[in-house]
């Protein structure tokens, strides 16, 4: 009995080795999207009342939870029943990732900062606006924010079921499910800590004493920086991670720079990041101007 103890205890320890170390493979492998989530649930929770940001971001995360309760069920089964989907639609996955990436590029090409500024004043004044209703906009924000949470977590839920899918069962299940509860709960506690960083520059700014006022200066100058820092820093990885998801799947490609240097191998992701999503972009425009034809015809 104390022998089929240990041994259990054994198998326990060894599973929970494999579990953190893949863990952190995952991890790694998903910090692009992770910048990016930071990013964009910081952007979509912005342009409420300054009382109601905590709550909207606490209905995100519990529709973020919603969303990975029906996610790590669907990749468990897909790595079950047909594993050789996983790269697949890994590289499905990764090819929106440079999508995404490559349309926040165009906007920026495309849409000139007076634009952008005309957008954030005419919301500004439908928020002053006692005609429009507050409630509904934040419903609207909160659904919007958990859509694209859903594509989000996906992302991150088929890169890791990448990292494990030659893993035992137990071990898939617990890297999955640990990897949905940690990144909930740090995405939306990192984006909780972002949306409020201008009342925590506000309330140091007025505090008594000369070096408070001068941190809550800063964190107010500093906040739109970080925000801006966040948008690039998760744009460029969105392209690294995406791009190195398909270099990946396609082996020829893969063994050319497998070995030849970090250097090599970022350059080359992001290469390929870039040209998948300018591609990707221009098929799904011609796409939609396609559909629109057909419409009007």
């Amino acid at each position: 009995m104390a022998l089929s103890l240990l041994a259990l205890l054994d198998d326990i320890t060894t599973i929970l080795d494999d579990v953190a170390a893949l863990t952190k493979v995952a991890a790694g492998k998903t910090v692009g999207v992770l910048g990016d989530d930071l990013a964009l649930n910081a952007q979509q929770v912005s342009g409420v009342q300054s009382n109601r940001e905590l709550p909207v971001v606490w209905a995100v995360a519990k529709g973020s939870f919603v969303n990975k309760a029906i996610l790590v069920p669907a990749a468990l089964l897909i790595s079950a029943v047909a594993p050789w989907a996983v790269t697949p639609l890994l590289m499905v996955g990764g090819a929106y990732l440079c999508l995404e990436g490559f349309e926040k590029i165009a906007h920026r090409l495309l849409h000139s900062r007076a634009e952008d500024e005309a957008h954030a004043q005419e919301l500004t004044r439908a928020l002053a606006n006692s005609a429009v209703d507050l409630v509904q906009l934040e419903k609207d924000k909160i659904k919007g924010a958990v859509r694209t949470d859903f594509v989000l977590s996906a992302e991150i839920i088929a890169i890791t079921l990448g990292t494990v899918a030659d893993s035992e069962f137990t071990v898939r299940v617990a890297v999955l499910v640990g990897m949905a509860i940690a990144m909930t709960i740090g995405v939306y506690g990192a984006v909780g800590c972002i949306v409020k960083l201008d009342d925590l520059g506000l309330y140091l700014s007025r505090a008594r004493t000369a070096l408070a006022r001068a941190t809550g200066r800063a964190i107010l100058r500093s906040a739109p920086w970080l925000m801006k820092a966040l948008t690039i820093a998760g744009t460029a990885a969105m392209f690294l991670v995406g791009g190195g998801i398909i270099v990946h799947g396609i082996p020829a490609l893969h063994h050319m720079i497998e070995g030849r240097g970090l250097a090599l191998e970022m350059l080359v992701n992001a290469g390929v990041g870039l040209a998948v999503g300018a591609l990707v972009l221009a098929a799904v425009t011609l796409g939609k101007r396609a559909m629109g034809r057909k419409a009007v015809a």
